[in-house]
């Protein structure tokens, strides 16, 4: 293709999508850099970098926000960056902003679509999705929930699911999201951690047209949580479930704590207004995997997650008023979250599944886009991979002109995957948004940019509005080399904190480059400008003498044609101090051979260097990931060698991976 000069006014000669000039002037986007007088991008981030209070305020502004009361500050940062407090003065309720505006304005417009792996499908309105959030904060309320009180939600992806979430939001109450697939640890884990009053579950839900039922699994969590009095249970699978465990006065059925709610709303006559909200009042504690130790439990508040997501959707995705937003996730991964408040404050729809994403046939995804009528449409790279197999048919016997953007997060792409879900899926005319941000930001870092040219793999730009960079091992900035991902200025919606834990706060994210937030990324800011991501920078390999990022490695072995999906490890060595270990997961139907693995270990020679040739490289059928499918080098690193005490395995999506990597010592 020919070079294409940007916004920015740098080259993009190798751009897979570029936006037309009406793009450019429709996008929300466009729109926005209008009202701040200039259409230049780089001199608006060079001004957000200088004052982020002037940038929050229009951006806030163009969200168009329901607050409670306007702010008289944007930020004030006196106790420092680590500590900088948002919307001073003001009243905002994220679930109020989210509901109450569009059912006044809107009452019979669409807000959530939900469809079940059976083919159920649910539809409510605003005024509808208004009237069941405020009824379930009546149950909330008479099931002893107050302002400040934490509440775990361990559903699946349900109507009931967003409702609560909402619910909890506009009483004033903290959620916990909890992955629907954890273990009874795992579950305990995080209700303990925040001392939870309540818990909301359900009978279980459909997986591959198979029952999981999830009760038995929350009654064993509780019984290792003793703060928990009550259990709220949705009863998803009804007479399919074979027999629900129940404790009789602890647990309630979600259908009659409701209608119970409901007459005690109509016996009470008028209903009272939501207090107002203190934007720094925490909504939500959301943990990390616990992967690497204790989960911890990130702190977010009204005034910052939600207002972010908005902000994230609006300017990287283009999300309008009207538009549908599918995002295939759970609750418990930090994207639930995000679509849930950032489509909602926007006017737009939410479409949510329960399901496998090909089940009961490969098209299962497509048909729900063509189906609800899906503008923009969110998978992992994992996912698209497991889709691939499948073949480009089931895509193409589906109309999907509805779609307008792509998305996708969690882990890097590898390009062919990338490409595949770009030309088959989104026909070429979709760019894919390809964000970067985390458990404890919820929101992009790093997010391409709708009125820009898009390279295959790259996560494109730094996000509107935030001050990102890439430093060395001393604290300079870094170009063209892979360093440390941080911010230099403070975000809405940074965790306020570790959920009673300030030290270990101030440790993870403040303590290497002091004033800074250390995102503990490898990232790359390349000459030409485009960003890149390499995995965790505590998985750092040092192989002679030289650093280097595993998802680099990874990256070369997955360029190659044969491979699926490959991790890359380090083990003690006596010369070289480290050598490299590689595991990889091939294509369906390529046979595992003597002379493949020789040809994948010269393809990572040639792609990075002698020095980088792997000891060893194994074929897995499968690798250990979390449940949102980020790969566990930690944990491949210490089964392959040898190690008895593997730590928290609660949050592995794939055991069984985990004796695979023991079988390849």
């Amino acid at each position: 293709m020919p070079s294409d000069r940007s916004i920015f006014g740098r080259d993009v000669p190798a751009a897979v999508w570029r936006p037309s000039p009406e793009l450019r002037a429709e996008a929300r986007l466009g729109r926005f850099l209008a009202t701040l007088g200039s259409a230049d991008l780089e001199t608006i981030q060079a001004r957000a970098v200088d004052d982020p209070a002037w940038f929050w305020e229009a951006a806030a502004a163009d969200l168009g926000l329901d607050w409670q009361r306007p702010p008289t500050q944007v930020l004030d940062a006196s106790g420092g960056p680590e500590w900088t407090r948002w919307w001073r003065g003001g009243a905002f309720n994220h679930a109020v902003a989210s509901i109450d505006g569009r059912a006044a304005n809107d009452p019979d417009a669409a807000a959530l679509t939900w469809e079940g792996e059976d083919g159920a499908v649910r539809r409510l309105t605003n005024a509808e999705l208004r009237a069941e959030v405020v009824t379930a904060s009546r149950m909330f309320a008479a099931a002893g929930v107050r302002a400040g009180d934490r509440v775990g939600i361990f559903l699946p992806m349900l109507v009931e699911t967003v409702v609560a979430t909402l619910a909890l939001g506009r009483l004033g109450a903290i959620y916990t999201p909890i992955f629907s697939g954890y273990g009874a640890p795992a579950v305990a884990t995080r209700l303990q951690d925040c001392e939870a009053s309540v818990l909301v579950t359900a009978d279980g839900f459909l997986r591959r047209g198979r029952a999981v039922e999830m009760k038995a699994v929350a009654d064993a969590a509780v019984e290792l949580a003793p703060t928990v009095r009550r259990v709220i249970v949705v009863r998803r699978l009804g007479s399919a479930a074979t027999r629900t465990p129940w404790r009789a006065g602890r647990d309630r059925s979600w259908d009659e704590a409701m209608d119970a709610a409901r007459a005690a709303i109509l016996d009470e006559g008028d209903e009272p207004a939501p207090p107002e909200t203190d934007p720094e009042t925490p909504y939500m504690l959301i943990y990390t995997s616990g992967t690497t130790g204790r989960p911890k439990g990130a702190v977010h508040v009204h005034g910052g997650f939600p207002i972010k997501a908005a902000q994230d959707l609006a300017h990287t995705f283009d999300l309008r008023a009207g538009d549908a937003l599918f995002w295939f996730t759970d609750l418990g991964w930090m994207m639930g979250p995000w679509a849930i408040s950032g489509s909602l404050l926007l006017d737009a729809r939410l479409v949510i599944y329960e399901g496998a994403p090909d089940y009961p046939e490969p098209d299962r995804l497509w048909a729900i886009v063509e189906r609800h009528g899906v503008t923009h449409l969110g998978l992992s790279p994992t996912v698209v991979r497991s889709l691939i197999p499948h073949g480009p048919d089931p895509i193409r016997s589906h109309h999907l002109r509805s779609l307008r953007v792509l998305g996708s997060t969690g882990e890097p792409w590898d390009p062919e995957s990338y490409r595949w879900f770009f030309e088959q899926v989104g026909r070429r005319r979709c760019p894919i948004m390809n964000i970067s941000g985390g458990t404890d930001i919820i929101g992009c870092f790093l997010a391409p940019l709708p009125v820009l040219p898009l390279r295959t793999t790259s996560l494109q730009s730094v996000a509107l509005g935030m001050d990102v960079d890439v430093f060395d091992e001393s604290g300079r900035p870094l170009r063209d080399g892979v360093g440390y991902l941080v911010c230099k200025q403070p975000a809405p919606s940074m965790t306020r904190s570790l959920w009673n834990n300030d030290v270990v706060y101030m440790e993870t994210y403040w303590s290497k480059f002091p004033g800074v937030w250390n995102h503990g990324d490898w990232a790359l800011h390349d000459k030409a400008g485009h960003w890149y991501l390499f995995g965790r920078a505590d998985d750092t390999l040092k192989i002679a003498g030289r650093r280097v990022g595993p998802g680099e490695i990874e990256a070369a072995l997955i360029e190659h044609p044969a491979v699926s999906e490959a991790a890359a490890i380090g083990v003690p060595d006596e010369l070289k101090g480290t050598e490299l270990v590689c595991f990889v997961v091939l294509h369906t139907a390529i046979e595992e051979s003597a002379a493949l693995r020789a040809e994948l270990t010269q393809h990572v020679v040639d792609a990075l260097g002698k020095v980088y040739k792997p000891k060893s490289l194994h074929f897995v059928d499968d690798l250990p990931k979390t449940r949102s499918a980020k790969i566990l080098r930690r944990l491949i690193q210490l089964r392959f060698l040898g190690r008895a005490e593997l730590g928290d395995l609660s949050s592995v999506s794939n055991p069984s991976a985990i004796e695979e990597i023991a079988r390849a010592r």
